[in-house]
């Protein structure tokens, strides 16, 4: 079927909006020419992934669109940037990658968008409603949009995001249809007791499980007796979407599209069923840890970007205790939350814990890395899955509480918990 296009929609593509837009448009098109849709479709706000600077040509093809005039026509926030705008001279980020990363922001900034500089976009003020049709890039904050808001966007990449910010206007195809969003695969808990679905970190542990299982399917959960919030939801949607490329997940009687077994796979039968059991579970667990023995030079927290509520989860954790001198503590979290932080006091805790917080960036976004760093500590499981291969280090997972003593005591500390097989 070729693709329909409206007259507004031809009047972009010949160039009579000008020439950033006709730019833009020329690859939407092209892109939903390329996944077979029959017409576009207006959105109504954005998020921009290709924000990261990898290398120049997205430098470069940022500030062509600026040259051009380029300008968003729907809200548009922004994910984390290649560096912190002011404190990158306090990391090991060589001058030369920070001014092109810096050019980058600067091209995005013009086009009228939100320097949000986050990738936790559902995290602020353009936080999308259910069935609010959006173009978001970000692997977290697709799953994030789609899963627990309800929202609706594709996994748009670098580059085609920006683009259809410009234009308004996006394929009509994947998770933006309906008949799209149902289920393809049934993950039942069998015997997961409650201390452990309490637990924060069952949620970066069986979301690394789900996303090596679903793949690029949609897996819908169900057996939670206690339900999770939203930061646990955050995890476990982060875990998924690293360890495998889930852009939408259901639980059953927990997130908006799933009040029920039947409705989150749409009235379909015959899908595979997975047992995740507590064997299933901690064998997840281990595998978010490559690290062997006690030696610890670094904590990270922050991936997703940290939450208020992660702050003030944080801070009593940290009150009237000092982390070793020889190892450092990291929070990486988005300009906003961060300002909200300060005003609670929580950011005074941190620091005076030996703490330090960045913003704008992630740690696996730029080369800040400090010399000689060689063994992580996180709660994270996007982080225990990508630091080993985009880092070139050894990483435990551990709770937060762990990653709190850990970095008291200078070493890995890891009680087992909700997780002990006696």
């Amino acid at each position: 079927m070729p693709l329909h296009l409206t007259a507004d929609d031809r009047a972009k593509l010949n160039g009579e909006q000008g020439a950033a837009v006709q730019m833009a448009m020329n690859i939407v098109v092209r892109m939903a020419e390329v996944h077979g849709a029959a017409e576009l479709l207006d959105i109504s706000a954005a998020h921009i992934d290709s924000t990261i600077y990898i290398g120049d040509a997205g430098m470069e093809f940022a500030e062509r669109l600026a040259s051009l005039g380029a300008r968003v026509v729907v809200p548009t926030t922004l994910n984390v940037s290649g560096l912190d705008e002011q404190h990158w001279q306090e990391w090991s980020v060589p001058e030369a990658w920070a001014a092109h990363a810096y050019r980058q922001m600067v091209a995005y900034r013009s086009m009228g968008t939100e320097p949000t500089w986050t990738c936790a976009p559902y995290q602020t003020a353009f936080r999308p409603a259910f069935g609010q049709q959006v173009a978001w890039g970000e692997s977290n904050a697709i799953v994030f949009a789609n899963s627990v808001l309800g929202a609706r966007t594709e996994r748009y990449p670098d580059l085609m995001d920006v683009c259809c910010a410009i234009t308004g206007r996006a394929p009509a195809v994947g998770l933006h249809l309906t008949p799209n969003r149902a289920g393809d695969l049934l993950l039942r808990l069998v015997d997961v007791p409650a201390d452990v679905q309490g637990d924060d970190t069952l949620y970066p542990v069986l979301g690394h499980l789900m996303g090596k299982v679903a793949q690029d399917r949609i897996p819908v959960v169900d057996g939670f007796a206690v339900p999770p919030n939203e930061d646990q939801l955050k995890a476990l949607g982060a875990a998924a979407a690293s360890s495998g490329t889930v852009a939408l997940f259901h639980i059953v009687g927990v997130t908006p599209e799933a009040p029920d077994l039947e409705t989150a796979f749409q009235g379909r039968t015959g899908y595979n069923t997975y047992s995740v059991t507590m064997d299933d579970l901690r064998q997840a667990r281990r595998e978010l840890s490559t690290a062997v023995g006690e030696r610890l030079d670094m904590v990270v927290l922050g991936s997703p970007h940290f939450s208020l509520g992660e702050f003030r989860q944080l801070a009593p954790l940290l009150a009237g205790r000092h982390t070793h001198p020889d190892v450092q503590f990291l929070v990486t979290s988005s300009r906003a939350t961060v300002v909200l932080a300060e005003r609670a006091g929580l950011l005074e805790t941190l620091r005076a814990f030996g703490g330090r917080v960045t913003v704008d960036t992630c740690i696996l976004a730029t080369p800040m890395l400090p010399a000689g760093i060689r063994t992580l500590m996180t709660n994270s499981g996007k982080y225990a899955y990508y630091a080993p291969g985009m880092l070139d280090v050894q990483v435990t997972f551990g709770a937060l509480a762990d990653c709190v003593q850990s970095a008291v005591e200078g070493r890995v500390v890891r009680h087992e918990g909700v997780w002990d097989q006696s």
